[in-house]
C-alpha cells in the first residue's frame, strides 16, 4: 500500500515505452489498436478500420475532453506527442501461455497482456484473476478512481456491454486511486457498494497495473480478446459508441471458430447483510422556519424528510432509480445529490445527478417536475432552453435573486438557470479541468464543482478534484477567486491561512457569521474557513474512517458530504456511515440523530437482500398446541421500537399445521423477541414459512438502524409417536458487516 508523507500528494508517473500503449495527452480522446486479428484461413481484419468507425462520434461539437487527468503531464512534465492513429507497442512483461492446439487455433499471442501481480486486492471474486485463467473471454478493463466524474458517467456504458456480452466478455475494474484515501481497501469496498458495481475489482493503490498499461487517464478502457492479446485501448466517455463495434467484432470472429469460453466466471458479490434506512446520504437541507429536515438519500434514490427532532414524515420518490415526473410514489430520481429550497419555502429543488438533470418537488401536491435537463449527459454548451438543453451530473444547486446556480460537475463549470426567464447558460468555468483564476467565462477552469453556497455577495464552491475552495461575484462578470488549494495534484490536511491550508476532495460547504464550513470528505473532517482572517482551522473529526460521538479531534466520520446550518449548528450528511450528524460548531461536540417512525418512510428494499434460512426438521406430537417464535438481535445489537418488525406467516397444508395468526408485529428495543402462537397439528408433513422484515440497531448507536429481510422456512413432521409438544423457532439474526473485505 502506498504511504506518502508529504502533504503534498502527485500522481505517480508511469513509463514512457514498454508498455502496450505510447503515452497520451490527458484530455485527447485517442483510440489504439494492437493492429490485426486473423479471420477464418489466411484472411485478417484490420481493427484499425473498426476503431475508425468510432472516431466520427467524437468528432463533432465536444465540449470537453471527457477524462480525468493523471500522468505526467498532470505533474508539469512535458507530454509526448502521439497521433490519433497511434499503434500500440508490445508488452515487455512475461507473455502468457497460448491456447492448447487445436485446429482452428489462431495465430500466436503478437501482443500479450501483462499478468496481474500478486499481492493485489481483489473484491467480487473468491480469488484473484489471470488472464491465463479467462481464456476464452474477451476483458474489458476499466481503470478508474472512485472520485472522478467521468469515471462515474461510464458505469452505464459498462453495464450496457455486460448485458450485450453476459457470458463471453467480462469487466474487471482497476481502481487506481488518484487521492491517497482512494487508495485505502475500505474506501474501494465503499464505492463498489455505492456504484453497485457487480464485476471483478482489483485495488492497484501503488499503481503497478496502471504502470504496466502506460495509462494516462482516468477512465481508461482496454479490451483483450480471447487469446489474451491486446485488442486496443481509449481515454474518456462515451465508452459504449466506441467499444460495442469492436467487441461485435471480435466476438463474431472468435464465435465462429468455437473459442468463446460462455462459462461464467465464478462471482462472490460481497454485499451488506441489511439495509439501513438511509443509504448513502449526499446532501441535508434544515428549513428552521417550517421545522423540516430534507435529506437526499441517494443509494435509495429518494428524498426524506423529517422534523427537526429527527422524526420521520415522509417521502418523494418510489426508492426505485429512474427518471419519471409524478406523485410523491410515482416520481423516480438517480442518485440525487443536491438540494435547495425556494425562499417561500413551497418548492424543493432537486440536483439528480445521474438523470443529469434539476427536478422541481412541489411541497403542497407531492408532485415531482423537470426544470433542466434531458436525461443525458451534456457534450455541448447549454441552448437556452433548460428542458431541450442536457446537463452533466449537477451535483448541487444554490438559489440566488431568481436565479438556480448550478454545480455541473460533468463539464467543470458552474451554469445558471434564469427561473423568470427559464433559460440555462453558462456561469463561470470554460470547461476545461483545472484551477485557474480570472475572468469567469474567458479564463478561469473549474474541477469538478460540487458544493455549492452563498451569501449576499459571493456564489462560494468547493472544487472536489482539485481539492480547493473559490468563490466569484454574483453581480457583472468579475474573476473566480481561490481561496484554498493550487493545483488538480495537490492536496493534503493542514490548518492554517488559506493559502498554505489544504484539504482533500472536499464536496460539501455551508455559510453563516463570516464563516465557509467544509466537509473534508476524503479527510473525514469538518473545516472552518474565516472570511475575516482567512484562516482554516478543524472544526471536527478525527481523521480516520470511522464513527464516533464526540467532541472535536475525538470525533469521528466517514466521507462526509452535504452541510446545512441552522439554529447555530451545523447538519451534516455522513454519506459512509449512512446518517446524520449534527454539530456545534462552537465546541465541536458531535451527536448523531436518531430516527423514529421509521414506517412512514420505509425504502424499497432490494430484491437480492432477502435471507433465507432453512431451519432443522422439527417432529411433534398432534394436536392443539404453540408455536414459539424467538427472534434475537446479533452481539451488540437491539431490536428497533422505533419501527414495527413484521413476519408474515403461512402453512404449505393446512391439514397438518393450521395457524391462528397469520400477521405478527412487533416494537420493542430488547435484545429479542419472543410470541407463542397458538396451531393445530394433525399427522403429517408441512412447511411453515415467516416471510417479513426486522428492524435493529446497533447497541450505543442507535442511529446506525437497520433493516433486514428475512425467509424462515421449518418443516414439521407431526407424528403420533412424537414427545416435543411445541414448535420452537429460534432465529439469530446474522451479524452484520458495513463494509466489503476484499478477497
Amino acid at each position: 500500500m502506498c504511504r506518502r508523507t508529504s502533504s503534498v500528494h502527485r500522481s505517480p508517473t508511469g513509463p514512457r515505452d514498454t508498455t502496450p500503449f505510447a503515452s497520451t495527452s490527458r484530455c485527447r480522446r485517442t483510440l489504439k489498436a494492437s493492429g490485426t486479428v486473423r479471420r477464418g484461413r489466411g484472411r485478417e481484419v484490420n481493427l484499425r478500420a473498426l476503431w475508425r468507425l468510432a472516431l466520427p462520434i467524437l468528432a463533432g461539437g465536444a465540449l470537453l475532453a471527457a477524462a480525468c487527468g493523471g500522468g505526467a503531464e498532470d505533474v508539469r512534465e512535458t507530454p509526448q506527442p502521439e497521433g490519433p492513429e497511434a499503434t500500440a507497442t508490445p508488452t515487455q512483461a512475461s507473455p502468457t501461455t497460448t491456447p492448447a492446439e487445436t485446429a482452428t487455433e489462431p495465430p500466436p499471442v503478437e501482443n500479450p497482456a501483462p499478468e496481474f501481480p500478486t499481492g493485489l486486492t481483489w473484491f467480487n471474486v473468491s480469488e484473484p484473476l489471470s488472464f491465463a485463467r479467462l481464456r476464452g473471454k474477451m476483458v474489458l478493463l476499466d481503470f478508474w478512481t472512485q472520485g472522478c466524474i467521468n469515471c462515474q458517467h461510464i458505469i452505464p456504458d459498462l453495464e450496457r456491454l455486460e448485458r450485450e456480452f453476459p457470458d463471453s466478455l467480462v469487466v474487471i475494474g482497476v481502481h487506481t486511486g488518484k487521492y491517497s484515501e482512494e487508495q485505502e481497501d475500505a474506501a474501494v469496498a465503499e464505492a463498489i457498494a455505492r456504484y453497485d458495481r457487480r464485476h471483478p475489482v482489483v485495488n492497484d493503490p501503488d499503481y503497478v497495473v496502471w504502470r504496466q498499461w502506460g495509462v494516462r487517464a482516468w477512465p481508461t478502457v482496454v479490451l483483450i480478446d480471447p487469446r489474451g492479446s491486446v485488442v486496443g485501448g481509449a481515454s474518456g466517455e462515451l465508452v459504449y459508441e466506441r467499444f460495442q463495434p469492436v467487441v461485435q467484432q471480435v466476438y463474431e470472429e472468435f464465435s465462429a471458430r468455437g473459442l468463446i469460453d460462455t462459462t461464467p466466471i465464478p462471482l462472490a458479490l460481497e454485499t451488506t447483510v441489511a439495509s439501513t434506512f438511509l443509504s448513502f446520504p449526499s446532501e441535508v437541507l434544515v428549513d428552521e422556519a417550517g421545522g423540516r429536515i430534507f435529506i437526499a438519500d441517494a443509494g435509495h434514490h429518494r428524498i426524506v424528510v423529517t422534523d427537526l427532532g429527527g422524526r420521520v414524515i415522509t417521502a418523494f420518490g418510489a426508492g426505485e432509480p429512474g427518471f419519471t415526473d409524478g406523485s410523491a410514489s410515482e416520481a423516480r430520481f438517480r442518485d440525487p445529490q443536491g438540494l435547495e429550497l425556494s425562499p417561500d419555502g413551497r418548492t424543493l429543488w432537486v440536483a439528480d445527478t445521474r438523470n443529469h438533470a434539476v427536478r422541481a418537488i412541489d411541497l403542497e401536491t407531492g408532485e415531482t417536475v423537470t426544470i433542466a435537463g434531458t436525461g443525458r449527459r451534456a457534450y455541448e454548451l447549454p441552448g437556452g432552453d433548460p428542458l431541450s438543453s442536457d446537463l452533466a451530473s449537477p451535483w448541487d444547486i444554490h438559489h440566488h435573486e431568481g436565479a438556480l446556480y448550478i454545480a455541473n460537475a460533468g463539464t467543470h463549470q458552474i451554469w445558471v438557470l434564469d427561473l423568470a426567464n427559464d433559460r440555462v447558460s453558462v456561469f463561470a468555468g470554460t470547461g476545461r479541468e483545472n484551477v485557474d483564476d480570472g475572468h469567469r467565462l474567458k479564463v478561469a477552469t473549474l474541477a469538478q464543482p460540487s458544493g455549492l453556497a452563498g451569501d449576499a455577495t459571493y456564489l462560494y464552491w468547493v472544487d472536489a478534484e482539485s481539492s480547493s475552495v473559490r468563490r466569484v461575484p454574483f453581480a457583472g462578470e468579475g474573476e473566480v477567486e481561490t481561496l484554498i488549494g493550487t493545483h488538480l495534484f495537490e492536496w493534503g490536511d493542514a490548518d492554517g491561512p488559506a493559502g498554505t491550508a489544504q484539504i482533500q476532495h472536499a464536496q460539501g460547504l455551508a455559510i453563516g457569521g463570516g464563516v465557509v464550513y467544509l466537509a473534508d470528505t476524503y479527510n473525514h473532517k469538518v473545516r472552518a474557513l474565516s472570511l475575516a482572517d482567512f484562516s482554516v482551522t478543524t472544526v471536527a473529526g478525527s481523521g480516520e474512517r470511522d464513527w464516533n460521538d464526540a467532541t472535536g479531534a475525538e470525533a469521528a466520520f466517514e466521507e462526509p458530504n452535504g452541510l446545512s446550518l441552522a439554529g447555530g449548528k451545523l447538519y451534516l450528511a455522513d454519506t459512509g456511515n449512512h446518517t446524520l450528524r449534527v454539530i456545534d460548531p462552537a465546541t465541536g461536540a458531535v451527536r448523531t440523530l436518531a430516527f423514529t417512525n421509521l414506517a412512514a418512510a420505509s425504502p424499497k428494499l432490494p430484491e437480492d437482500g432477502i435471507v433465507r434460512v432453512q431451519l432443522p426438521t422439527q417432529v411433534v406430537a398432534p394436536g392443539v398446541t404453540t408455536l414459539r417464535l424467538t427472534i434475537s438481535s446479533p452481539e451488540n445489537f437491539h431490536l428497533n421500537a422505533a419501527a414495527p418488525s413484521r413476519l408474515e406467516l403461512a402453512s404449505s397444508s393446512d391439514l397438518v399445521v393450521q395457524l391462528s395468526e397469520t400477521e405478527l408485529t412487533w416494537s420493542t428495543d430488547d435484545e429479542s423477541f419472543t410470541i407463542p402462537i397458538p396451531i393445530e397439528l394433525h399427522e403429517g408433513e408441512a412447511e411453515i414459512t415467516g416471510t417479513g422484515v426486522v428492524y435493529f440497531c446497533r447497541t450505543g448507536k442507535e442511529a446506525i438502524c437497520l433493516i433486514q429481510q428475512v425467509q424462515l422456512v421449518v418443516p414439521v413432521r407431526v407424528s403420533a409417536t412424537a414427545t416435543a409438544g411445541e414448535v420452537v423457532v429460534e432465529y439469530l439474526l446474522p451479524d452484520v458487516r458495513t463494509t466489503y473485505g476484499g478477497s
